[in-house]
């Protein structure tokens, strides 16, 4: 399964040569061509990539907004994002709901969505994806991922989110004060230690990583994974790699 990289940066307003579009994946396994997200960047493009298929993470406008004009292709998306995107002008034939913990075969790629804690009003989740004899798990935006051991379990590459790299940014929703917003990509470096995943790779970049010095952010990035063990990898626009 080949992963290609369309776009990695966050809902910020620094771009760079590197990191200019918002985060959206395209994985090609066969002839099957399936694209995660579609942000506002992503708005009368993402057609040019001939995805047979897009799932989305949450409802974010980083994540979401690129199909407020419609989309050519079917959507895949929890109930919960359907609330939010429900205006988009999708056919109901193209509309379909991924349910958490049911894997789906969506153009000869599984999908499994695993809810994780990110956002209150735009619920995320997590996938765990497969083909072939390759797997991974994309997580872009994430506090905390509940039912982390299983959807580790057996990971060898963890896709996360580049928010942040030493200072988690988190805040505390008004009604339950459960803690939102994103992990530090050190705090998801010790998930992937703990449940033995042996490669991370960034993408959705923050701040810190889009307007650094990208040298010195990998530099960075790799002292602190080689405290856990762990390969890391930042990810940038048009990067390709194979699982």
């Amino acid at each position: 399964m080949k992963v290609v990289f369309l776009g990695t940066r966050g809902y910020i307003k620094p771009k760079s040569t590197r990191h200019r579009m918002h985060t959206a994946t395209l994985l090609v396994y066969r002839h099957g061509r399936v694209m995660i997200d579609c942000g506002e960047s992503w708005l009368g493009k993402f057609s040019q990539f001939k995805p047979r298929a897009i799932v989305i993470t949450h409802a974010h406008p980083d994540h979401a907004f690129g199909l407020k004009e419609g989309s050519p292709c079917p959507i895949y998306a929890t109930a919960e994002a359907w609330k939010v995107m429900n205006p988009f002008p999708i056919p109901g034939e193209l509309r379909h709901v991924l349910k958490p913990r049911s894997p789906r075969r969506i153009a000869g790629i599984t999908f499994e969505a695993f809810p994780v804690v990110h956002s209150v009003i735009a619920p995320a989740v997590g996938y765990r994806i497969s083909a072939g004899g390759g797997a991974l798990f994309y997580v872009p935006d994430v506090a905390r991922i509940p039912a982390q051991s299983r959807a580790l379990s057996g990971i060898r590459t963890y896709v996360g989110d580049g928010a942040t790299i030493t200072r988690s940014l988190f805040r505390h929703e008004r009604r339950g004060g459960q803690l939102i917003g994103h992990a530090s990509i050190e705090t998801q470096l010790g998930w992937c230690k703990k449940e033995r995943v042996p490669q991370v790779i960034v993408t959705h970049c923050g701040s810190a990583i889009v307007a650094g010095d990208q040298e010195n952010v990998r530099t960075r990035l790799r002292k602190l994974a080689s405290q856990y063990g762990i390969l890391i990898e930042l990810a940038h626009d048009g990067m390709e790699i194979v699982i």
